[in-house]
């Protein structure tokens, strides 16, 4: 009988973020299996045009914005997400009959499903990918230990023992939710993966887009993504000087945008790095490898909290893929991985000395970082890749449903 799952998701594609593409290679990759997957997103995709969305291959159920004076208010704006996706789900799943209902990060998405799974009979199980009330911290809108942040945290441990199965994307997180009480046995992990058929092997810079950028007889230590806090790249920019201090070729390249630009932008003019750091902002996806193959060392130099200590991110892998060398924070989703100077060199997350010196020493040694790119290139074909990761879900749903799948 032919596994029928409800996917319910933040936001999708055709948007475009870390979240939306490892959305799609679940989706993908489970219809390799033959299993039937379904797709709805929550109010926070946006206001759509229609009710439902086809996008990259993929078809996506929509759920209306929410209305009315809750919709416009502090917290209870929450509350109306949340029901917008449970009125949307309730319907969904009475008429698609799913065996189980999966729904993703947030925990605001979680609750819908609880409540509709039980209302219906339907299993349902929850896959964390970060916890709201981490990344509320970074994004200024909750405090570390504040009465919001507690509640938060309440809400989610609540809704990990509620569910019929919890997945994690990594070990941190996993433990995490052991220490909140939550039996071993109920936690699954689908860790984050790449498929490297979608990533070719770096060809190497285009040298009229080099020369445009002003990068032209340099190296380049660069950043693609967005400029989020937790990224640390205020450090990067911070120990800038040191590199240069005894690389003095070296540029830094920062492709993306996003909250903390006008801050990088102002830190690099207040060094008088103006003309060392190349601000790009954001590029077509379709013209992304081009930037990355003008990298010689990409950096991710995330600053150490929970949000960073916990959860793993895709871009690592992703570099890796391209062959391409990389530096990073030893914070502890960096450390899940990155095997330092054998896939990647790891410096002390916040030392801004040991950043740029492990930078310099790591552009210098050209034979050890062949040997690097090569290594982090065959991690992600044998271990980091979709199917491998993908097949955990068999013993999770079969946990939920009671039964093999």
């Amino acid at each position: 009988m032919t596994l029928r799952i409800l996917h319910v998701f933040d936001h999708s594609l055709p948007l475009h973020s870390g979240y939306t593409f490892r959305s799609a290679n679940i989706l993908r990759e489970q219809r390799k299996l033959g299993w039937q997957t379904y797709h709805l997103t929550s109010p926070k995709q946006g206001s759509c045009a229609a009710a439902e969305e086809d996008a990259d291959g993929l078809h996506f159920y929509r759920t209306p914005q929410p209305s009315g004076l809750a919709s416009r208010l502090p917290v209870l704006n929450q509350w109306a997400l949340m029901n917008a996706t449970e009125q949307r789900l309730l319907g969904l799943a009475r008429e698609l009959k799913p065996d189980v209902i999966h729904a993703h990060s947030p925990v605001l998405n979680a609750w819908p499903a609880i409540h509709v799974g039980k209302k219906l009979g339907i299993p349902v199980v929850y896959e964390i990918r970060a916890f709201w009330e981490d990344a509320a911290v970074d994004h200024g809108t909750q405090s570390e230990g504040g009465l919001r942040y507690r509640l938060t945290k309440a809400m989610e441990t609540r809704a990990v023992q509620r569910a019929d199965q919890v997945v994690t994307i990594c070990q941190g997180l996993r433990s995490d939710l052991i220490s909140r009480g939550i039996p071993s046995g109920k936690i699954g992990s689908v860790p984050n993966a790449v498929d490297v058929n979608h990533f070719s092997l770096s060809a190497g810079p285009d040298p009229e887009l080099k020369a445009r950028l002003g990068l032209a007889g340099c190296r380049v230590i660069g950043f693609l993504g967005s400029y989020y806090a937790y990224e640390g790249l205020d450090l990067l920019i911070a120990a800038l000087p040191g590199i240069l201090a005894k690389a003095p070729d070296v540029r830094l390249l920062l492709v993306g945008g996003g909250p903390q630009e006008a801050n990088l932008k102002a830190q690099a003019a207040a060094l008088g790095l103006a003309d060392k750091v190349v601000f790009v902002g954001r590029v077509p996806h379709s013209e992304v490898s081009k930037y990355y193959d003008l990298v010689d060392l990409l950096a991710y130099p995330r600053h150490a909290m929970r949000l960073t200590e916990l959860v793993t991110p895709l871009k690592p892998l992703e570099a890796m893929a391209q062959g391409h060398l990389l530096i990073a924070s030893d914070v502890g989703g960096h450390k899940e991985l990155i095997e330092d100077g054998q896939t990647g060199v790891l410096f002390r997350a916040g030392d801004i000395s040991d950043l740029a010196a492990k930078a310099v020493a790591t552009l210098d040694q050209p034979e050890k970082a062949a040997a690097m790119r090569a290594n982090g290139r065959r991690f992600v074909e044998q271990v980091r890749n979709w199917p491998n990761s993908i097949a955990n879900y068999k013993a999770i749903y079969g946990a939920a449903l009671g039964r093999s799948v």
